[in-house]
Parts: C-alpha cells; sequence; structure tokens
C-alpha cells in the first residue's frame, strides 16, 4: 500500500529525492536504500542510517508532533551555532501518524560507550573529559536559552578537540528554546543531566560486570557535574566589584576566560553605586572559539578549539627556538606575530607532522587530531623520562597504542570505525524491521 508523504528537505539532490519517503522506515532495505550500519545504543525510536550525495544521513521516525517540534528545535539550534546535530529535513507522512526526521550524521563521532568500552578498566580520568564536556554543553545551551530536558550520555555524542572532548546534543525531542531561562528551570536541568549520567555509567558498569565497588565511585562522578557546571556558569555571568587601581585583577580575569577559550567582545566596568566606590565589572563573551580564532589569523588554519590551543603552543615553542626568523614581521598582521616564523612552522613541522602521526595510528581520525596526540604524547613521554624523547618515540607509542593510559590520546580508540560505516547484512535489517528499532550491536 502506497502512502502519501509531505517531504521538506534541505538538501534536495536527485539521490535524497529518490529515498523512499512514502514508506514507514521499518520497511526500508537495501533495494531502496543505500543502507549503512551504525552501532548505537538503546533508541526509543526507530533509527536508519542512510548514505546519498557522498554523504551520510541519520533517519529517525517519530510521531509527527513530536517530529515537528524537534526539527524546529533543531534548526534553532543551528541558527545560534549551538554543538548539536543538524537538521536537514522534514517529511510528513500523515496517514500513518509519523514523521521522518533527518539530521546530518556528525562524522567522527561516538557515544560515551564506544569509549568506555575500549579503555581499560576504570579509568576516572577518561570519564572526567566526558563530564567536562556534558557540563560545557549544558552552559552552552542554557547561555542560549535552550532548556535540553532530557540531557543524558545517551543523547549526547562526542568527538575530540585536541585534550580536550566536544559533547554534541544528537536529541532535542524534549528541549525547548527561550529568551532566557530562570535559576529554577537551569536547576531543573542540571539535576536530570546528573541523575541521567549517573544511571548512564551505573548501566553500563553492570553490562561489563564492574564490581559493585565501584558503583559509589560512579555516582560521586555524576555528581561531580554539578559543580563543574557552577563553576563555569559563575566565572562567565558573576559580577565582581573592583577598585579603580585594580586593572590587573581585570587582565586577569579576561586571560582566565581566554583560557579556557573564551573571546570576550565587550568589558563594561560601570560605577557600583550606592556609595560604593568600586566598579562592577561585566564582561560580554562570545563562543568557545578564542584560540580557533587567533590560529585562523594567524595561519589561515580552521580547527577546533581545543585543537587551535595546542597547535598555538606548538608555534610559540617552535618561534622560541628560532629567533632568527622573528626580525621580519608581517605588516598586514600588525607585527603580532612573525610571518616568516608561522609560514616555516606550518611546512616544516605541521604539515609533516600531521602525516607521521597520522599513518601512525592507521589513518583514524583525522591529521590535525593525531598531530595534536603527537604533541601530548612526547610531552608526557619526555615528562616521566625526565627528558625530550623526540617524535620517534612518541609515534612508536601511538602506532602500538602504548601511550600512557589517561592520556587524551588514548580516546583514538573510539574513532577506529565510525567515518566508514559498512552496509548491514540483511540479518540485520530484518532484525531491525521486526523490532521497530535500531539494531542493537555491541560495540
Amino acid at each position: 500500500m502506497a502512502y502519501s508523504a509531505d517531504l521538506r528537505l534541505r538538501s534536495p539532490s536527485a539521490q535524497m529525492l529518490a529515498l523512499p519517503w512514502e514508506r514507514r522506515l521499518e520497511d526500508w532495505d537495501d533495494t531502496v536504500a543505500d543502507l549503512r550500519e551504525m552501532k548505537v545504543g538503546p533508541s526509543r525510536h526507530l533509527v536508519r542510517f542512510v548514505q546519498a550525495d557522498g554523504r551520510l544521513w541519520a533517519i529517525k521516525q517519530l510521531p509527527q508532533r513530536v517530529a515537528h517540534k524537534e526539527y524546529t528545535v533543531l534548526r534553532d539550534l543551528e541558527a545560534r551555532n549551538l554543538p548539536a546535530v543538524r537538521a536537514v529535513g522534514l517529511v510528513q507522512q500523515p496517514e500513518q501518524g509519523n514523521a521522518l526526521l533527518v539530521t546530518r550524521y556528525l562524522e567522527r563521532s561516538w557515544q560515551f560507550r564506544r569509549l568506555l568500552l575500549r579503555l581499560p578498566p576504570n579509568r576516572p580520568r577518561q570519564r572526567a573529559r566526558l563530564l567536562d564536556a556534558m557540563a560545557g554543553l549544558l552552559v552552552d545551551l542554557h547561555r542560549s536559552g535552550v532548556y535540553w530536558g532530557d540531557c543524558s550520555l545517551a543523547n549526547t555524542l562526542f568527538s575530540r578537540d585536541g585534550q580536550r572532548l566536544q559533547a554534541w546534543l544528537v536529541d532535542a525531542e524534549t528541549s525547548e528554546v527561550h529568551r532566557t531561562l530562570s535559576p529554577g528551570q537551569r536547576a531543573q536541568d542540571l539535576e536530570i543531566m546528573v541523575e541521567n549520567v549517573a544511571g548512564g555509567l551505573l548501566d553500563l558498569a553492570v553490562m561489563l560486570d564492574r564490581p559493585e565497588e565501584i558503583y559509589d565511585q560512579l555516582v560521586q562522578e555524576a555528581t561531580e557535574v554539578a559543580p563543574r557546571y557552577e563553576s563555569l556558569w559563575q566565572l562567565l555571568h558573576e559580577e565582581p566589584l573592583f577598585g579603580f587601581d585594580d586593572r590587573l585583577e581585570v587582565q586577569l580575569r579576561i586571560r582566565r576566560l581566554n583560557e579556557l577559550g573564551f573571546a570576550v567582545e565587550e568589558v563594561d566596568l560601570a560605577p557600583a553605586g550606592s556609595g560604593d566606590d568600586r566598579l562592577r565589572l561585566r564582561v560580554g563573551v562570545a563562543a568557545r572559539s578564542y584560540h580557533a580564532g587567533e590560529l585562523f589569523e594567524l595561519a589561515g588554519i580552521r580547527v577546533g578549539e581545543g585543537q587551535a590551543r595546542e597547535l598555538l603552543a606548538d608555534l610559540q615553542s617552535f618561534q622560541a627556538t628560532h629567533p632568527e626568523l622573528t626580525s621580519e614581521r608581517d605588516p598586514v598582521a600588525g607585527g603580532s606575530l612573525p610571518a616568516p616564523s608561522v609560514q616555516r612552522w606550518i611546512e616544516t613541522v605541521l604539515r609533516p607532522g600531521m602525516s607521521r602521526a597520522y599513518e601512525s595510528i592507521g589513518r583514524i581520525g583525522d591529521p590535525v587530531q593525531a598531530y595534536c596526540d603527537l604533541l601530548e604524547v612526547r610531552w608526557l613521554l619526555s615528562e616521566q623520562q625526565g627528558r625530550d624523547v623526540g617524535d620517534a618515540v612518541a609515534l612508536e607509542a601511538l602506532a602500538s597504542r602504548s601511550q600512557p593510559t589517561d592520556s587524551a590520546a588514548m580516546a583514538v580508540v573510539a574513532e577506529a570505525d565510525t567515518v566508514t560505516m559498512e552496509r548491514p547484512t540483511r540479518e540485520q535489517v530484518d532484525a531491525a524491521s521486526r523490532r521497530g528499532l535500531a539494531a542493537q550491536i555491541d560495540v
């Protein structure tokens, strides 16, 4: 039986238009779409992954009202440049009461299960990176007036960015966008996150048959998401008082924000009033892209904020050891950094270093991140041995997966198969259709 469909696509290519949008998603098979297998955890709704026009797309089947709301929220998050998956289509199937939500697959991203399953047991420092990313994501959303409503590890994707992780909202079914959020709304959202994060960590521990002795530790780590969130929120929003001569304190505060990646757009020092001769500081803070913007201005390289911080440190180290390149300055750049040193660093250090690092890990992830891993591992191994071990030793550690266990570079194990997705077997397609949800395959 054929069904009508109301089709709205932001990528109306021939291959996308040719997909069987009039059919229920569970009726799709490899004769009508280039289905791909993605190893995901449990999902409330059926999700299929399709390749078309050289891209990967996630298609989720939902009730019409829920799908329309999620599509609208995701479009709003995109307009606000927030870290969330991008909605590219909404297909209404009124005769069935369903709708298909189409989002762009977030390349080189993974769920928390993939990382924690592949690391040695009980790595609290690796979990700490996940929790930092979760707290940062919730702060970003709340600053823009977004109430998540179901913030959890399961509804989040993670990608690597230097020595930090970037968290991405992947499920906006319960999300709401307001002009601002009240303290009560923020507190409720944060409470939901703490509870869901604890549940996600405990569920995974039970699945992996971890000893019960670590359960209390996992719950405690989950509760620490709240102070992580509150500390960052306070830094961004508090309005401290300074004496007129305390300019150094103001500079230090701005520097602290810059170190965390926030670009300061405006500083407002206004009288505190009520007979207080001090000044109240208000800081206008933009997105977390301070180092990324600086690197782009210097070298024309676009990377993530965490990656940019690593690369800028490497560039500055190169400059310090090549003073002969600092005499000629670039008049266009205002002399902020010597252009010859930047170009020489790109040609003799960055490009060959990226190539060697990328090859050493089997061309997993992306070359920039591979080079950031090389820098981190070299630093950690040099600290252990009390001397500079050099690139060769660090490259060997990356190639043999013998880098320090708590290093950010260990997260490369989560990236091994997240770029290229295999076609599902006939058995997997049939199983997914019978269950009415995405095939749940152990990762």
